[in-house]
Formats: structure tokens, C-alpha cells, sequence
């Protein structure tokens, strides 16, 4: 497997991202963008785009934040993803140079690309698809589902796939059934898959060492959820 740093850009941000793919295949194949946790740029992520390097897929984990940051601590993180969770055009826009950037690799096939994020990676991912991007799918782990700009009718091209937990207190129900009432009148092509017992950041083995009340690891939702997205995937890129 190749594995590499590449740079690209977002108006005036350097962005830094992580490139995972087998180098000993031939042929273009189809991409997928990783946008991780509101930490940054983490090991969660590059182990997610490597995973799907192995999976077969040319996989780009994008740097939200820009210059690579990752930080140590829950307040620095909220702080840094202030700009990108308060004004859509620049969670948008942040996507689409990610977006750019995945198209633009020779390994990839640009008609055949999706995107997948956890915790804010699956909010930006959703954001991403709401823009109208000419993805074939989206998956959003953990995410959050709100938004200031909800979609168009006929906006969304991409299908959606959403897993979330039935106890994650970031993601309650009623932010569920208004997500579910939004992409119903967009007319899109959605599914959610909830998780008895499960809270926030479930697919993270290190969740709980942030010592926040409903964040934490659950193996049988992390194990689930991944190979909801694998069946999805050979769904969308068959």
C-alpha cells in the first residue's frame, strides 16, 4: 500500500490531506474522500483511508481544520471548527477543494467517487452532498445532521447512507426525524441505520478517553457500520 501527504487548497488555506491506495493495481478506480472527527486530521482517519485502500479503493482523508492541525483537547477542536459549523459556504467550500483534489488524482475515477466522514467528517460529507456535488455516495458516521441551508428539491445526487446511535446525545432523535423530513422533501435517496445502546463517536476506540458523558466506543456498532458502508458502496460503484 502507498501512503503519502499531499497538499491542495482552499482559496488561501493550505490544506493537508492523506493519501492511501494499492500502488500495484492498474487502472483508474473509484475514490473516496475521509473527513474525520472534529480533532483534526487524526490516526482514526488515516487508519479508515487505509482500510479502504484495502478495500480497493483510492482514498483521500481530508484536513478540515488546514496546515495538517490536530487537536489534543475537545475545547480547542470546537474552537478551531467554529467557522466550519457556523456558515455552510465554508463547510462547502472546504469539501469541494477536497473534492477537487480527489478528482484530480490519476488513480481515481471521477465518475465513481463518494464521501464518508465521522462525528463533523459526516456533518461536512452531508454538506458536500446537499451542495449538489456529483458524488455517488455519501456515508455519515456519528454525524451531525443539521444544517443552515437544508437541500433543494432534486439537489442531492449522491445516495446517503447515515448510521448513527439511538443514545448519542449530539445526535438525538428529533435531529434524526428532522434530517429523515429534509431529504425526504429533496427528494433524495437516503438510508439510516440506528444503533440500539450506542452513543457518540462509536466507531473511535480512544472516544471515552475525552471524558464526555455519551461518548464512547461500541465494537458491535463500529463492526456493523462498516460493513453497511462496504455493501453500500458495491451498491453505488457496481
Amino acid at each position: 500500500m502507498k501512503t503519502e501527504t499531499i497538499e491542495y487548497k482552499d482559496g488561501a488555506t493550505t490544506l493537508r490531506g492523506f493519501l492511501a491506495y494499492d500502488e500495484k493495481a492498474s487502472g483508474k478506480r473509484p475514490g473516496i474522500i475521509v473527513m474525520p472527527e472534529v480533532y483534526g486530521l487524526n490516526d482514526h482517519a488515516r487508519d479508515r483511508a487505509q482500510r479502504l485502500a484495502q478495500l480497493g479503493y483510492v482514498a483521500l482523508a481530508g484536513d478540515p481544520h488546514g496546515g495538517g492541525a490536530v487537536h489534543a483537547n475537545l475545547q480547542d477542536a470546537m474552537k478551531a471548527a467554529g467557522p466550519l459549523m457556523s456558515d455552510p459556504s465554508v463547510a462547502r467550500n472546504r469539501m469541494k477543494a477536497t473534492f477537487e483534489k480527489l478528482t484530480s488524482l490519476p488513480q481515481v475515477d471521477s465518475s465513481r467517487t463518494a464521501s464518508i466522514g465521522f462525528c463533523m467528517g459526516g456533518t461536512l460529507s452531508l454538506e458536500l452532498a446537499r451542495a449538489g456535488a456529483p458524488l455517488k455516495g455519501v456515508v455519515s458516521f456519528h454525524g451531525g445532521l443539521q444544517t443552515q441551508r437544508p437541500a433543494e428539491p432534486g439537489a442531492m445526487k449522491a445516495k446517503l447512507l447515515v448510521c448513527t446511535g439511538a443514545d448519542d446525545p449530539f445526535v438525538p432523535i428529533a435531529q434524526v426525524n428532522a434530517f429523515i423530513e429534509e431529504v425526504n422533501k429533496a427528494k433524495a435517496d437516503w438510508q439510516v441505520i440506528i444503533y440500539s445502546g450506542t452513543g457518540h463517536s462509536f466507531t473511535n476506540p480512544d472516544a471515552s478517553k475525552a471524558g464526555v458523558p455519551g461518548v464512547a466506543y461500541n465494537r458491535s456498532a463500529d463492526e456493523r457500520s462498516w460493513t453497511a458502508m462496504a455493501s453500500f458502496f458495491k451498491e453505488i460503484f457496481a
